[in-house]
């Protein structure tokens, strides 16, 4: 099982403790330092003061905090979680993650969903109503561009022609793509498009704001995991996506931590049932709990599960 730690920079009601370049390095040096596999981050350009009131949050930059993080370590993998192609033209995106690849020497994890927050879209001119077609081009698009070969390709909002960019991605032919979403739509993408498939946590109630449909216990989560593999076998695919998930009830552990021994035990659980990367988001009022959050992460939990 690999760990995936969230870095909390979108407390941007206090900058200088967490998102400055100084609190970006030393948050992720302590992930690499603890064992964990990535660190991620998540993607909010213009949240709506509607969505922010509900619980949202803002977001820095993603691909300019996974830089400073590339930067600050050596083996650390860069997990954009998730990255909304839909906001952005493919080729830019392209790029960017090429590139990002490239001075990371290969650790980049492009997670990446349809998105689900209409003001977001109008604000940054995206296309909401046919988000899922624009993202399945999207991630096309940057396949053919990171082949090294001239990409001829019409999409929904750009026409290209004999289109080539170097550099390439240091992983080849790209970078893992996860797909987030409960849906039988993100599943097909997972299966048609991409390498991993990365489904939440979704209480009932909360399915409506998010889009998705619920996963409540790890019997849903099983379920749906079946579903991922007969989607998998209907479409000639051999080795299903990976899976990747937040473990139910690990919420920010609400501010304390777990039993230990629990959570190696849960953490049993999903690798038995096919999860191969899990997302945690750890407890902090300031930076120094966060990293101390992280170093009993890695001394009670990733030192006692099979990496």
């Amino acid at each position: 099982m690999k760990i995936s730690v969230g870095l909390p920079t979108h407390h941007v009601d206090s900058l200088d403790e967490w998102c400055t370049a100084e609190a970006i390095t030393e948050m992720s040096q302590a992930c690499e330092a603890a064992g964990a596999d990535a660190v991620f981050v998540t993607d909010h350009p213009a949240p709506d003061v509607k969505f922010l009131a509900k619980g949202g949050h803002h977001a820095l930059d993603p691909f300019v905090t996974l830089t400073v993080a590339s930067v600050a370590t050596s083996k650390l993998r860069l997990h954009f979680n998730l990255a909304i192609l839909a906001y952005r033209n493919p080729f830019i995106s392209a790029k960017a993650i090429a590139t990002l690849d490239l001075i990371s020497n290969g650790r980049v994890i492009l997670g990446t969903g349809a998105g689900y927050l209409a003001p977001e879209f109008a604000a940054v001119g995206g296309d909401f109503d046919r988000r899922n077609d624009v993202t399945d081009e999207a991630i096309r698009a940057m396949r053919a561009v990171w082949s090294g070969e001239p990409v001829t390709m019409t999409g929904l909002h750009f026409d290209a022609v004999d289109t080539i960019a170097l550099p390439l991605p240091v992983q080849q032919p790209s970078p893992p793509i996860w797909i987030g979403g409960n849906s039988n739509r993100a599943i097909r993408r997972s299966v048609e498009l991409a390498d991993g498939w990365n489904p939440m946590p979704s209480p009932a109630q909360a399915s409506r704001m998010l889009r998705t449909p619920p996963i409540e216990t790890i019997e849903d989560l099983e379920r749906r995991i079946g579903d991922l593999r007969l989607a998998s076998e209907k479409a000639g695919r051999e080795v299903p996506p990976e899976v990747i998930f937040t473990p139910i009830g690990y919420a920010h552990f609400s501010g304390a931590f777990p039993d230990a021994a629990q959570f190696v035990d849960d953490v049993a659980a999903y690798s038995a049932i096919g999860v191969s990367t899990l997302t945690i988001n750890l407890p902090g009022k300031t930076r120094a709990e966060f990293i101390e959050s992280v170093e009993w992460l890695g001394a009670e939990v990733i030192s006692n599960i099979d990496s």
